[in-house]
């Protein structure tokens, strides 16, 4: 018998979509990221139109409106466009449901279904109809994908809900650009700018900064150092965002302030230029004994 793979999909995710107005075109394409995204273990994978159209069996233009609808909605991301040949854009599917913006039914309010009344029929009046008015067609035949775009791990971005430690590097990174942050915010007055900062949001930033822009740490902390004493970075850069979006520019104004500044050399005389000023200074009916020939000046009495 021929071994069968499943993909493994949380409950919450079939549970809490349920509650939420989503066409039968958006719905093909929201299995088809979660098929070869979830079901190949990873948080996000490139996948181009013509992908999606033999994986969801839809035309192209059908995929382009539900994406357009999915992304606006934040139901689908796109962590990076074009992937890495152009075609390809990296997609994910967002778990965070508080982040959809899509219409709900009205008998959303009503919660989960529990199964005392998922036995009883008392869930959404009886038994829950087929959905999509029945079974989805197998995606390409139930073997492995085309081939498509392998995205290095440290080149992709997931939409996991990241919990840090107090003793994850980037959450004490995080904790040591906090605190030199909110020192410059009270001695300006500004410290309601950054009272509620959220700690974990700040240490995805510093993991962002790491991994994806392949920012070394060392360097990190100096720039963090230099921002929150140059006099007009100081108040301008206060959130770990800032200072990813900011980072190159404010590490090329580092490196441009430590150079030291090169002295202009002194001019060297010619002897030649004391003669001249002796010439000049007897043409003008002076004694030869008032010149002084140190400093090429004549001493006027």
């Amino acid at each position: 018998m021929t071994k069968r793979n499943f993909t493994q999909i949380d409950n919450f995710i079939l549970e809490d979509m349920q509650q939420f107005q989503i066409t039968s075109n958006e719905y093909k394409v929201i299995m088809a990221v979660l098929r070869y995204t979830l079901g190949f273990h990873r948080g996000a994978h490139a996948m181009s139109v013509s992908f999606l159209e033999k994986a969801t069996y839809l035309d192209r233009k059908n995929i382009r409106n539900a994406l357009s609808s999915l992304r606006k909605h934040n139901v689908i991301k796109i962590i990076e466009s074009g992937g890495v040949n152009g075609n390809s854009n990296i997609l994910s599917f967002n778990k965070n449901f508080n982040e959809w913006t899509l219409k709900k039914y009205k008998a959303a309010t009503r919660g989960h279904i529990t199964p005392s009344n998922e036995e009883s029929g008392d869930c959404l009046g009886g038994e829950l109809p087929p959905v999509l008015g029945g079974e989805l067609p197998p995606v390409l035949g139930g073997k492995t994908p085309p081939q498509e775009i392998k995205v290095k791990e440290n080149k992709k971005e997931t939409t996991r809900q990241n919990k840090f430690s107090e003793d994850n590097t980037y959450f004490k990174m995080a904790t040591y650009f906090h605190e030199r942050v909110s020192k410059v915010a009270n001695d300006a007055g500004i410290s309601h700018l950054i009272k509620k900062s959220n700690m974990q949001t700040w240490a995805d930033d510093m993991r962002k900064l790491v991994e994806l822009d392949q920012v070394d740490k060392r360097l990190a902390k100096d720039v963090m150092d230099w921002v929150t004493e140059d006099s007009f970075w100081r108040t301008n850069v206060l959130s770990a965002k800032k200072l990813r979006e900011k980072f190159m520019e404010l590490a090329i104004k580092m490196n441009a302030e430590k150079k030291p500044v090169q002295q202009k050399p002194k001019p060297q005389y010619d002897h030649r230029d004391k003669e001249i000023a002796f010439q000049q200074w007897m043409a003008g009916g002076n004694q030869a004994e008032d010149f002084n020939w140190e400093t090429g000046e004549g001493n006027k009495v």
